[in-house]
């Protein structure tokens, strides 16, 4: 009987530490949701792709024509559309919709984003492997 307990009490604490690992990996994955949609919102792109999957970010490098021209415009808004999470797959999507101000011209207009999220269990990290958002969209 004794040894039951015992067994009992080992998988109660097996359970509370897998527990306890999800809630981690959850909350790194809202505090890079929160670094990249800061950054986006500041117009600190550089810093937002520092967030970007590092074999992404060699793939799809920013040249320095493409940062001129993320500084041509200041984000109004960044909202959640809506998202969904697969802790146990490591995956996370985000909607998201973009306000875009051109600086010269003083037009707004809004841009739809999805971000895409993979858990890197080496690193313990999550890395987005969405590119940069395209706020030119359709023009």
């Amino acid at each position: 009987m004794r040894w039951i307990q015992s067994l009992l009490l080992l998988v109660l604490f097996a359970l509370l530490a897998a527990c306890a690992s999800m809630s981690n990996q959850q909350d790194l994955l809202h505090r890079n949701q929160y670094a990249w949609s800061g950054a986006i919102r500041w117009g600190d792109f550089e810093g937002a792709a520092n967030l970007i999957d590092p074999l992404k970010r060699e793939e799809h490098a920013l040249s320095e024509v493409e940062l001129a021209r993320y500084k041509q415009v200041q984000i109004s808004h960044y909202r959640d559309l809506g998202a969904s999470q697969d802790m146990e797959a490591g995956t996370a999507t985000r909607d998201i919709e973009i306000g875009v101000v051109n600086r010269h011209t003083m037009t707004e207009r809004t841009v739809r984003y999805r971000e895409q999220w993979r858990w890197d269990e080496p690193s313990k990290t999550w890395w987005l492997t969405s590119p940069m958002p395209d706020l030119w969209d359709g023009e």
